[in-house]
């Protein structure tokens, strides 16, 4: 059985308005067990890169940040020294971020930026570290990975410094890697080799990876368990199979009749959309929040908060419509 490297439990996030607080991340419930690949999938502003920031704490310092439980291989991160936070974050947790563009240093080297993580968390020599960079370079495929040690990121294109941003995610070899739609930025021939590429790579290595996406299609080809988030909740997860066969959330739902098939939507068909705007995260919300934008809402859906409810298998969802009865969870 694989073990679970993180659990979170009741995660909420919020940020101070002149409105009052809005609630970008509304009780997130998840795990993430040694090896898996997790994708969290939702529309934009549905709290997915704030709920990565959470767990990496890079969040604005003006945000509130709480949780019943935040651990981390064993250790409580909310109750951390922040000495100890930064080392695990440092050398078993590491992030890819959105935009590759922006996420590298345009006054450093490739080089001292690959290698001041494995030379401050590993103390290693840096005849060992470029060594490591150069290995990875080389298998994120990176062509004439010793001489990039020595150009700066403005030299390369999108598409290798999105490889360079893996690599040095890779470089501490650790036990999970957060990557927040690291592939938007990119065009779709690009897009197709990063993800194939860090699918073969957190398979070789064995790192968990939890994945940040708004596109399903992407979550097809490398999910193996997939959580899906409205409004700062998740309304549902299960394995990737089970959600693309049996979808049980409306929302779920809706997303997946908004992707042309191929051999079924014909040229010229118009696709399905979900109607109505994301509520207002501002103050507390009542009832679902997918209730005004639902045909299945019943009275009840506007006045109380449904909760996530165990169905057939593994799979959970936050609302009394569904195929499945609702399970006792063992």
């Amino acid at each position: 059985m694989q073990e679970t490297i993180l659990n979170v439990e009741n995660l909420q996030v919020s940020l101070p308005t002149e409105n009052g607080p809005l609630n970008a991340v509304r009780g997130l419930d998840f795990s993430v067990k040694r090896g898996e690949m997790l994708c969290i999938v939702g529309e934009s502003g549905c709290g997915k890169s704030m709920t990565s920031m959470a767990l990496m704490d890079l969040l604005p310092k003006k945000a509130l940040c709480r949780a019943d439980k935040l651990e981390f291989l064993g250790h409580d991160l909310l109750h951390l020294k922040k000495k100890k936070r930064n080392q695990l974050r440092g050398l078993n947790m590491s992030m890819i971020f959105q935009e590759p563009m922006t996420s590298l240093n345009p006054s450093f080297k490739l080089g001292d930026q690959l290698t001041e993580g494995i030379m401050t968390h590993k103390q290693v020599s840096r005849k060992e570290a470029n060594e490591r960079a150069i290995y990875l370079l080389n298998r994120a495929g990176v062509p004439y990975p010793q001489e990039r040690l020595n150009q700066y990121p403005h030299e390369l294109s999108g598409g290798l410094r999105q490889r360079i941003m893996i690599a040095m995610a890779l470089m501490c070899e650790p036990d999970l890697i957060i990557a927040d739609e690291p592939t938007t930025a990119l065009d779709v021939t690009i897009q197709a080799q990063i993800l194939m590429l860090i699918r073969e790579l957190q398979q070789e290595f064995g790192t968990a990876v939890i994945f940040i996406t708004h596109d399903l299609g992407v979550v097809a080809r490398i999910a193996d368990r997939v959580a899906v988030m409205y409004a700062g909740q998740i309304v549902e997860t299960a394995s990737v199979k089970e959600i693309y066969a049996r979808p049980q959330h409306p929302y779920t739902r809706g997303l997946l009749n908004c992707i042309p098939v191929p051999g079924k939507t014909q040229p010229g068909q118009k696709l399905a959309t979900i109607s109505g705007v994301v509520p207002s995260l501002i103050g507390k919300p009542q009832g679902c929040a997918f209730a005004n934008r639902c045909e299945l809402a019943k009275k009840q859906c506007c006045q109380s908060m449904p909760s996530l409810d165990l169905r057939a298998g593994q799979h959970w969802v936050r609302c009394p419509v569904t195929l499945y009865p609702v399970k006792e969870a063992s």
